[in-house]
């Protein structure tokens, strides 16, 4: 009788977790509970070498796993895994323990959008001098497959504008101001509820987590080193019921958008990158307009492939997670079969230009006296500021006005496209005229 000898038992890949929060637990748990599939994926098994969190002896049975992996010791931890899953957010420890990690040889998969938004470049430059892989899918956009499009299938095409929204909190709150008249604060209030927000909503409802996560797309999507510090940033906490009620008048809703645009000259040729989060009006029928509640979705805008959308859940334990084993599992294959992963690239080097140069539309409400001649004087501001206007509404508001007893009209603009630095010129030229009593509001209107 022939005897067959057994095949060699093949030793798994070993995966250091640094976190177990919301995510970190849903990572954990899916390891162990679809590690039969995730093996045939790879080629080899995955194996739990170590969960790393901040304070010993707190109830993790939600985690699902041995509690007998959980440590302190995140630093000792990571010198003795192939591939480090980064959950724990913020700047530091999670710099100084992923490149440690590269150092003693890890793949990197994180989620830290912060982090790679302010010092991505010494991360892949690290990943690089180690031959290592550095993947953060679900650093933008949660479970939505958004960053590998832009950084491997559209690597052969030339990317024009990425515009989207990156926040699900904020896209809760301003849904329901829309849809139910709630006050800004009655639905961030819904919204911790809900658990959509945070205590403390501000890298939210400030638009810093938003312009992280535009940072990110830009740099890939132009080839070009773009931080946090370079986007410009306006949040969601001016936003008025009069601003949501003046997008109904328009068919259009309000919306915080990332958005991301390479800038040509007349010739076709790239001048420069231009990146802002800030609240914007955009009409109903435009695919972002009918974005609910706390989903995510961007439009990118591509030479070649032209218009394409992602659309799904921005955020949330299990989402992320999905992204984050997808990020495993190739690099694990990467270990595997040999060979690495894209690295950083800004061979474009783009100049990131200033928001003056952003080409934008404004909707001006104004407040002003109801007699003749405002309007010229009104259309006289725009003039001097080279903006063209494209359509003007006189709407009346009521009886006498203020104390000389003057009887006044709302006035609502939309403008043309033009450069900010120029329509907030005429903002401010506007408020200065004896006529107009108040400008009582001003939104940027995108999606046109």
């Amino acid at each position: 009788m022939l005897l067959v000898p057994s095949p060699e038992p093949v030793a798994p890949l070993r995966v250091a977790l640094l976190g177990c929060g919301v995510v970190g637990s849903s990572v954990a748990r899916l390891i162990v509970e679809h590690a039969d599939d995730l093996a045939a994926r790879v080629g080899r098994p995955l194996e739990l070498a170590g969960i790393g969190v901040r304070r010993a002896g707190r109830d993790r049975a939600a985690a699902g796993v041995d509690p007998a992996l959980f440590t302190t010791d995140s630093a000792e931890l990571v010198t003795r895994a192939d591939i480090v899953v980064e959950v724990i957010g913020g700047i530091e420890p999670a710099r100084t323990l992923i490149l440690r990690a590269m150092e003693h040889g890890a793949s990197v998969v994180t989620a830290n959008k912060a982090l790679l938004a302010e010092d991505g470049p010494t991360l892949y430059a690290a990943a690089a001098a180690h031959g290592v892989d550095l993947y953060f899918e679900a650093a933008v956009a949660g479970g939505i497959p958004l960053l590998r499009p832009l950084r491997e299938s559209l690597a052969g095409d030339s990317v024009r504008k990425v515009i989207g929204i990156v926040n699900g909190t904020t896209n809760y709150v301003l849904d329901k101001m829309d849809s139910t008249g709630s006050g800004f604060a009655d639905a961030v209030s819904q919204a911790q509820a809900l658990g959509y927000a945070e205590a403390d909503p501000t890298a939210d409802v400030e638009g810093f987590d938003a312009a992280a996560k535009a940072a990110i797309l830009a740099s890939l999507a132009f080839h070009t080193r773009v931080s946090a510090q370079d986007v410009h940033r306006e949040g969601i906490t001016e936003v008025t019921a009069s601003d949501i009620a003046a997008a109904k008048q328009m068919d259009s809703v309000v919306k915080l958008l990332a958005i991301c645009e390479r800038v040509d000259d007349e010739s076709g040729s790239p001048t420069g990158v231009s990146v802002r989060v800030h609240p914007a009006m955009i009409p109903r029928r435009h695919p972002l307009g009918s974005v609910r509640e706390a989903f995510n979705a961007v439009f990118v805008e591509a030479e070649a492939a032209g218009q394409l959308m992602f659309y799904g859940r921005g955020a949330g334990g299990e989402p992320t997670a999905s992204a984050v084993l997808g990020d495993v599992v190739a690099v694990a294959r990467h270990r595997v079969g040999g060979g690495r992963g894209p690295g950083e690239s800004t061979y474009a080097d783009l100049p990131i230009l200033p928001m003056g140069q952003a080409r934008t539309r404004y909707h001006i409400s104004l407040d002003v006296a109801d007699k003749p001649g405002v309007l010229a004087q009104v259309a006289t501001a725009f003039a001097e500021h080279d903006v063209s206007i494209e359509t003007v509404r006189q709407q009346q508001v009521g009886g006498a006005g203020g104390a000389d007893g003057r009887h006044e009209a709302r006035l609502v603009v939309v403008t043309h496209a033009a450069p900010d630095a120029a329509l907030s010129a005429t903002v401010d030229a506007l408020a200065a005229l004896p006529v107009v009593a108040a400008v009582s509001s001003v939104l940027r209107v995108e999606g046109v």
